[in-house]
């Protein structure tokens, strides 16, 4: 007897007492004796099993049959699903099984989706430039407009777009993304809406920032170069001549004290070039790690409390600091026109006021360009910015004459 027919039958031995006829059965099953009288035939054998055994088989194979077939159509759906969320927590590096997003491809691995994307949109030596949004900063008239227009309106930067990524923070995000941008990767996470407005350092603000910390190690682990920016940076000229050729980690400045090596500067997390190699991949670690060290912190905050820990030194990562005078911001604007590659709109709360100073920068860039060479040399255009970006410029606002207020962006 096969060892599947002696399971069912112990397993209805134990529910049921054996009847005589059972009993003489269950015997049967036994290993035979060594008696001639016996015979091997396989029809006689078959002929000694009772009625209830074959029922329990059939049983079996029947909830065998439902339990493989359920499963095969549980595996179909969940393949089938165009969006799939998980919880939140960190990435692991050893499984991407926590980065999820929407995707009509039918690869089924979200490492070859996000490889897919990373790949299409490669400078050519594995770089690439990556920003994340959410639906506040991605719906139509809003910051990610201005964003894209700046790289139309710089010297050198339009071509630059094929070679970014934008990362949805939520599905309206991707959505919209799909319509605007042509590479496009969703990064969800189960139980945080991040569709609205994240004001700083608010919960749903940290979440964010550290859920992208985590994000972008899993970039440098698959070999990728980046250019990271926030959506409110505008680009006006291309920023690579101007960065360090033998830094694993250059990052902007909230403030530049002028000098590239300077552990004081204060950093913004806001813009970085990151080369991947195993320093900067242990540095991702640190860093993300010690936001239990130093918990209600952001993750700008945080990287100004480790860049002068031991362990930095240890791993060997060098770091730069990137000079205020091309890579400004609204905290410590670029002031010559003829040098800046990008302007942030940070040192400013809420997004009415980042709309209005961004709209103005460009305003002023459009100025700029009009003039001729000569007058371009000599510095006659400054910005107007911080203007709504500042309390003091807030109650100034009002009093200025009517040319100095910002209009409307023209279409193109």
């Amino acid at each position: 007897m096969s060892s599947a027919q002696q399971l069912a039958l112990r397993f209805h031995r134990r529910r049921f007492p054996p009847t005589p006829a059972v009993a003489s059965t269950c015997c049967a099953f036994s290993p035979p004796r060594r008696d001639s009288s016996l015979t091997s035939s396989s029809s006689s054998s078959s002929g000694d099993m009772s009625p209830e055994i074959s029922m329990l088989i059939r049983r079996a194979a029947f909830i065998l049959a439902v339990v493989t077939l359920s499963a095969l159509l549980l595996y179909t759906s969940t393949d089938s699903l165009r969006f799939i969320r998980v919880s939140p927590g960190s990435i692991s590096s050893s499984s991407f099984a926590r980065i999820f997003f929407l995707d009509n491809s039918s690869t089924p691995n979200p490492t070859q989706q996000l490889e897919e994307v990373l790949k299409n949109a490669s400078i050519g030596n594995k770089t690439v430039i990556l920003t994340t949004l959410n639906y506040a900063w991605v719906s139509p008239n809003s910051v990610v407009d201005l964003f894209l227009k700046s790289f139309k309106l710089g010297d050198g930067t339009e071509r630059l777009v094929d070679h970014l990524v934008m990362i949805a923070l939520d599905e309206k995000a991707y959505n919209r993304c799909l319509v605007i941008h042509k590479h496009c990767f969703a990064l969800v996470t189960e139980g945080v809406d991040f569709q609205e407005e994240a004001y700083f350092m608010t919960p749903n603000y940290l979440k964010m920032m550290w859920r992208r910390i985590d994000f972008l190690r899993t970039v440098l682990e698959l070999g990728y170069d980046f250019v990271f920016t926030d959506a409110d940076i505008l680009w006006f000229r291309d920023p690579f001549p101007r960065f360090y050729p033998d830094a694993d980690f250059q990052i902007a400045c909230d403030n530049f004290l002028g000098s590239p090596d300077d552990m004081n500067n204060r950093p913004n997390g806001g813009f970085n070039y990151v080369k991947s190699n195993n320093r900067s991949i242990e540095f991702y670690k640190f860093w993300h790690s010690s936001r239990e060290t130093y918990p209600g912190y952001h993750d700008q905050d945080v990287l100004n409390k480790i860049k002068l820990h031991p362990y930095i030194s240890e791993i060997g990562l060098k770091i730069r600091f990137l000079d205020t005078a091309y890579f400004g911001g609204l905290c410590e604007p670029s002031r010559d026109l003829n040098l800046v590659c990008t302007m942030h709109a940070n040192c400013c709360f809420g997004m009415d006021s980042k709309l209005h100073d961004l709209k103005l920068m460009l305003q002023d860039w459009r100025a700029f360009l009009s003039l001729p060479p000569d007058l371009k040399n000599e510095s006659i255009i400054s910005w107007r910015v911080p203007q709504n970006c500042s309390l003091d410029s807030l109650r100034h606002f009002d009093s200025q004459p009517p040319w100095m207020n910002v209009q409307p962006e023209e279409e193109d």
